[in-house]
């Protein structure tokens, strides 16, 4: 299944310490982190390690907590790892990842990412927007981006 919104953006994970007090609340208890994530953007890219880590219980409350149109965009690891059943699961092969993800913190040029999603709108297929490191501002931005362009 492909995503029907044509720009999702994410971080590579949703537990990052410098997002206290800032993106996220002081007082958020940590197994709720997730679910005020993706109130916040749309999807989140998952390394090997932890993906491959999670139990399928994990895996069951994570689904859970995140809305129908949330997406999680695993890093390709083990071949001997399964990834979840769900269409909201994607795994992100270096060819899929080279027509599907722009990588913020390697370019954070917004006129070059604003060229990219219309690019990618002529083809209808998804654009995943991550930051490795969790560059809240970076995030915001391309966010705003995307709701300026309309998607």
């Amino acid at each position: 299944m492909t995503p029907n919104p044509l720009v999702l953006v994410g971080a590579s994970g949703w537990q990052h310490p410098a997002w206290r007090g800032g993106l996220y609340p002081d007082d958020l208890p940590d197994d709720w982190l997730l679910s005020y994530y993706n109130t916040q953007f749309q999807a989140v890219y998952l390394p090997a390690a932890v993906w491959q880590g999670a139990s399928s219980a994990t895996w069951a409350q994570w689904l859970y907590d995140t809305r129908d149109d949330f997406y999680f965009v695993l890093e390709p690891g083990e071949a001997a790892s399964a990834k979840p059943a769900s269409p909201r699961v994607l795994l992100a092969t270096p060819g899929w990842e080279a027509q599907h993800v722009w990588w913020l913190d390697e370019a954070p040029d917004l006129r070059a990412l604003a060229q990219r999603i219309a690019q990618q709108a002529a083809t209808g297929e998804p654009l995943f927007v991550f930051s490795r490191s969790g560059n809240a501002g970076l995030l915001e931005q391309a966010n705003t981006l995307r709701q300026v362009m309309g998607y």
